[in-house]
């Protein structure tokens, strides 16, 4: 009778809208996870993190652009996120940020994506991860509700097979 209890809370977390239009599901989604049969399910605290940063960042920008947008990373339980190399400090462990992908809906650049969240909302980072000098492959972005947003802007490169960051101009 227990299992069945936590079958279908964790059933109703996924159903959950953390905004009008973002879904647990669409934030702890991870193949990843579903293939090594590792648990990706969010704590309390965690959801609170991801309906700060549904409400201050997604939201928003969905709402300006009036196009779907993609997540392709969002909630990484420390499992999952070992499991994938992850920082070990990463925000996405916390439920505090989000890798976004418009092109994958269309009609939407990273570019623009990115240069909206930088314009119009108050963020922790904001990543122009890899891509090109004039296009992000994605964009990751973080968001803290219990502290200040340092407005920090990076870009994501690779050299010499590691990862490295610089500040956006």
């Amino acid at each position: 009778m227990q299992l069945q209890e936590e079958e279908n809370a964790i059933k109703t977390t996924k159903l959950m809208k953390l905004s009008n239009n973002l879904s647990v599901a669409e934030v702890i989604k991870s193949n990843t996870a579903k293939r090594c049969g590792i648990s990706n399910e969010p704590t309390i605290e965690h959801l609170e993190n991801l309906k700060a940063i549904a409400l201050n960042i997604f939201q928003p920008a969905r709402d300006y652009f009036k196009k779907p947008i993609y997540v392709s990373s969002g909630y990484r339980s420390e499992s999952l996120n070992k499991k994938i190399g992850g920082s070990k400090t990463s925000q996405h462990s916390k439920g505090q940020a989000l890798d976004l992908d418009a092109h994958t809906f269309g009609g939407i650049s990273n570019k623009d994506l990115f240069n909206f969240i930088s314009e119009h909302t108050d963020f922790d980072q904001l990543i122009w991860e890899f891509g090109t000098e004039t296009e992000p492959d994605w964009v990751h972005v973080s968001y803290t509700s219990n502290g200040v947003n340092r407005g920090e802007r990076l870009i994501a490169f690779r050299e010499k097979n590691k990862v490295k960051y610089k500040h956006y101009k």
